[in-house]
């Protein structure tokens, strides 16, 4: 064991890869067929090494967000591996820039991600214990992607033969009729006391979502996610304020000063932060505490690994979100156990990367 105190970051790693989605994942902007990743390493001069994974989504971001990754790992190499002491750093170098959003702010969180790995790793304990939690069961979701009557009734049925006691379809289809009858299709083939959430993918005006969230407030849907653009607060809260099933947002949330503002305008009823964009570990840990105070259920946004340690610390802690981006590429993939996610007892976040399979899916 090493004593995390001593650390110092030595070299800062990071690869893309395009890893396939099996089944690809269907939204109102599109269909998603490949996870476009950027693996970190974060090497330090004692031995331990810390390890995370961003999102790209798209390809054209990719490389930019890699190289973003090497740059600003180039810039704290021989510092300390002190977390918050990182962030403040690494922030202040976009003060200038309109701060750290977008890819910039993904590749912060990313080293965030790493560096409090590496504590965890140097310690020999899991990232959870090392924030002072225990690692437990939370309830997951399955999270899948826009679905007709058939297919959603079929996947309802694998939902609750899998264990899960809640699923998420995307909606934002043309028609609210074809809404419904996916909405429908799954419901009934759901028992009552399984969840149904749904996610419009920011596809819908102020407008329309009122009138179709209040044709859904009869359908039995335990929230309605992401019903307008991400940004846009007011009209969001509006939408809250007119129905009677609870809007969740939280998922392009920038930071803890963006979660602050939604709960201060009551822009939704529950709130889903994601680890790349919230921050990494520093920014979720501010985040949670404003949920707390707010008195807000906090679920999570993709990023199965260390939601699962991150949401055993969150006080509001509601449900983690199943879509596994990374499994193709993990050398241990984190599974659901009787519909639950758990944080692996291994040190750290538990990641460890099968390098034969980096290896077939590296980009170029």
């Amino acid at each position: 064991m090493t004593s995390s105190l001593r650390l110092r970051i030595r070299d800062v790693e990071a690869r893309a890869v395009v890893a396939p989605m099996n089944p690809p994942v269907r939204t109102a902007s599109g269909s998603v067929s490949q996870a476009l990743l950027v693996l970190i390493d974060l090497h330090t001069e004692e031995g331990p090494v810390g390890r995370a994974y961003l999102a790209a989504y798209q390809p054209y971001a990719l490389r930019p967000l890699r190289e973003l990754v090497r740059e600003l790992g180039a810039t704290v190499k021989g510092q300390a591996v002190a977390p918050i002491e990182l962030d403040r750093a690494l922030r202040s170098r976009f003060t200038l820039l309109g701060g750290a959003r977008g890819l910039q702010g993904m590749a912060v969180s990313g080293i965030d991600l790493a560096a409090w790995d590496a504590l965890a790793v140097a310690a020999g304990v899991p990232l959870v214990t090392l924030l002072g939690g225990e690692a437990r069961p939370i309830p997951a979701y399955n999270s899948l992607g826009m679905l007709g009557p058939g297919e959603a009734a079929d996947d309802a049925g694998k939902t609750v033969a899998a264990g899960f006691r809640a699923m998420k379809i995307k909606v934002g289809w043309p028609s609210l009729d074809e809404d419904l009858a996916a909405v429908r299709a799954a419901r009934r083939a759901l028992p009552d006391d399984v969840a149904l959430m749904v996610d419009f993918n920011q596809s819908l005006t102020v407008a329309e979502a009122i009138r179709r969230g209040r044709v859904l407030d009869g359908e039995g849907v335990a929230w309605i996610e992401e019903p307008v653009r991400a940004t846009d607060f007011r009209g969001a809260a509006e939408i809250a304020a007119a129905l009677a099933t609870p809007v969740q947002i939280g998922e392009n949330l920038g930071g803890p000063f963006e979660m602050e503002e939604a709960l201060r305008l009551r822009a939704s009823d529950l709130v889903m932060p994601d680890v790349q964009q919230i921050g990494g570990v520093t920014g979720w840990l501010r985040a949670a505490a404003l949920a707390h105070a707010a008195g807000v259920p906090c679920s999570s946004h993709l990023f199965i690994e260390a939601s699962a340690h991150l949401l055993a610390v969150t006080p509001t802690c509601h449900w983690i979100e199943y879509l596994d981006m990374a499994g193709p590429i993990m050398a241990e993939p984190l599974r659901p156990v009787d519909g639950t996610l758990r944080a692996p007892s291994r040190p750290g976040l538990g990641i460890a990367w099968d390098e034969s399979a980096v290896r077939r899916y590296l980009a170029a």
